[in-house]
């Protein structure tokens, strides 16, 4: 695998050259982007974030308003105020040096086990095996694991972990995940490719592209919520903050209900109205489909004026740009200023 790697591998721009150690903020920054997101997708953002925060220290010292406004686009904005976190908590606890081990690095903001694994391998040369959906799906096909994942996860981590070298863990570990991204691919393993195939159990039993098996999905329920677009005379919006724990922690959006099961009756929907006004129901909706469950909102707008409350601003409508706005409620403002 490390002599495939050394002639195949991706350029990638977090990535130093084979035998070579990279460095811990890129590999950091890089894999808190990659999480449930495509490379192609994070190589323009780990730019953005790389030139305005150069170093972990210029990130620590950023409002958490600009990080979550750069990260829009990304999703799951968890990972932007981890990553905030995290660059302040290295900064304050451990002088502005990530810590080289696994243990040290998963008692970070945001670290879990696979986080820590690639830092500690890649970056500082560590014997670790981080496992990926690509290093699964590789491990899984290599040694005909056919347990359905979830539930193969810990033997899979097993074997992968049986497969590390005592050198250059972090190129195997990245030489693996190439494999996963190029050759082993989900529907269609390029098998013929494969520096791995005389020895694939899968390729061999002719299964490989069964592999992993996966337990069926459950339904994704849908919400119902109503979603208040006030605006004042002047023709600023009422926004809120969303609460920092929680689903888009920290983010900008107008009042709404809470986002229930069951669709909202008429008589139960104005008493979470920003204000008493005479509020009119918009023709069509907005639908947003999260990773759990698909969310409807109904669009009221109404004029009105208040003093905003703790939380709370007014923004001119050609000012939200300026805003982190999780892109369910771009789309609501959308419905609202389209009317």
């Amino acid at each position: 695998m490390l002599a495939w790697y050394d002639q195949q591998h991706r350029k990638l721009p977090w990535r130093a050259a084979p035998g070579v150690l990279a460095e811990p903020y890129h590999v950091w920054l890089s894999e808190i982007m990659l999480q449930q997101t495509v490379v192609k997708t994070v190589i323009p953002y780990y730019g953005h974030f790389l030139s305005r925060w150069p170093t972990v220290e210029a990130l620590a010292a950023a409002e958490l308003d600009q990080v979550l406004h750069a990260w829009q686009g990304l999703g799951y904005y968890a990972r932007a105020r981890n990553l905030h976190k995290c660059a302040q908590a290295v900064v304050a606890e451990h002088g502005g040096c990530f810590p080289e081990t696994e243990v040290a690095l998963r008692g970070l903001p945001g670290i879990g086990p696979y986080t820590a694994a690639a830092i500690a391998a890649i970056a500082f040369g560590r014997k670790a095996s981080p496992v990926d959906g690509n290093i699964e799906r590789v491990v899984a096909r290599l040694f005909a694991v056919t347990e359905p994942l979830p539930g193969a996860k810990a033997e899979l981590r097993r074997l992968a972990a049986g497969l590390t070298p005592d050198r250059r863990a972090g190129d195997h570990a990245q030489a693996l995940m190439d494999l996963g991204a190029t050759v082993c691919l989900p529907r269609a393993p390029l098998c013929e490719r494969c520096p791995l195939s005389d020895v694939c159990a899968g390729h061999r039993q002719a299964i490989a592209a069964e592999l992993p098996k996966r337990r069926a999905k459950a339904a994704r329920p849908t919400r119902y919520g109503t979603a208040f677009c006030l605006f004042d005379r002047a023709g600023r919006l009422l926004l809120r903050r969303r609460p920092e724990r929680g689903l888009l922690g920290g983010m900008m959006e107008v009042p709404s209900t809470p986002w229930q099961e069951v669709p909202w009756r008429a008589d139960e929907i104005d008493r979470h109205a920003p204000l008493p006004a005479e509020w009119e129901t918009l023709p069509g909706g907005v639908v947003h489909v999260f990773t759990h469950f698909r969310l409807e909102l109904s669009v009221r707008t109404a004029t009105g004026q208040r003093a905003a409350k703790s939380g709370e601003i007014w923004q001119a409508p050609e000012d939200l740009g300026n805003l982190a706005l999780p892109s369910v409620m771009k789309k609501v403002l959308r419905h609202a200023l389209a009317d």
